[in-house]
């Protein structure tokens, strides 16, 4: 497990506190804006910054997300760009960086090359949507070696043989994607969400976060309850979209990250 993830959660254990998972996609609008983001969301409360790598067919994502993505690679956002902000990112802030990225973009860098790159500009985990556990075999060496852990993603519809594969090879934490469909979905059945991951946490010895779905406070604070880490992406990259021509957008993103970690308070 990643030092600084595995820090993360046991600073927030020892305070009987929940990680707050703020997603950002790199280079929407630009990387300038996307570090001022990064630095500006730790102060108010993110933990762990989830940052998406722009790429033209993201399977996983919904409408919301899938124009950051187009908006990223209009300001000719790549990958090893990103892996610059990370690097430059790592003078200011200690918070942990998770890169969310599908497989096309690491296989055209190449494996190794990768997560050496990535190791060295300070990531701290990898979700690769499109690559599950059982196919992971060409990354998880050169990760490994770099010392970045894959998180895998876990699906509602999951198998109890899925569930131990992803519990065994998820490092960092277990992503629970909190419904069937993609990300920008409304998070219906709560009740559902906490059977699920008491089931994960039967198996699993890793913190388990909860994504999809998650788009208010009230959210926020429901899935608390239930989950080591909530994730918030398309309803922080939709504030991003509406605010882009506002020069007050970093602080308009910050305040709404700021009401969701309030929510997630330790009752």
């Amino acid at each position: 497990m990643s030092g600084r993830l595995e820090t993360t959660f046991q600073r927030l254990r020892d305070k009987k506190e929940k990680a707050l998972i703020a997603y950002l996609m790199a280079g929407d609008p630009g990387l300038a804006e996307t570090e001022q983001l990064v630095v500006a969301l730790e102060q108010a409360g993110a933990d762990i910054i989830e940052l998406g790598v722009p790429f033209s067919d993201p399977i996983a994502d919904g409408p919301v997300i899938q124009q950051a993505a187009e908006r990223g690679l209009k300001s000719g956002t790549t990958l090893r760009k990103i892996l610059d902000s990370v690097k430059s990112l790592r003078q200011r802030t200690e918070i942990s960086i998770v890169l969310m990225l599908y497989y096309n973009s690491i296989h055209a860098m190449g494996c190794e090359e990768f997560c050496k790159a990535a190791g060295a500009a300070g990531v701290d985990g990898l979700i690769v949507p499109d690559m599950p556990p059982d196919e992971a075999g060409p990354l998880k060496k050169p990760a490994d070696a770099a010392g970045l852990p894959l998180i895998f993603l876990l699906a509602p519809t999951s198998t109890t043989d899925r569930r131990k594969l992803v519990a065994k090879e998820s490092h960092g934490f277990v992503y629970y994607v909190s419904l069937t469909g993609i990300t920008g979905s409304k998070l219906s059945n709560v009740g559902d969400v906490q059977d699920n991951v008491k089931k994960l946490r039967k198996v699993s010895t890793s913190p388990v976060a909860v994504g999809f779905g998650v788009a208010t406070p009230e959210d926020a604070a429901r899935v608390s309850k239930i989950a080591d880490g909530v994730i918030v992406g398309s309803a922080i990259v939709k504030r991003i979209a509406s605010y882009q021509q506002d020069p007050a957008m970093v602080e308009h993103v910050a305040e709404f990250v700021r009401s969701l970690k309030a929510a997630m308070a330790p009752a």
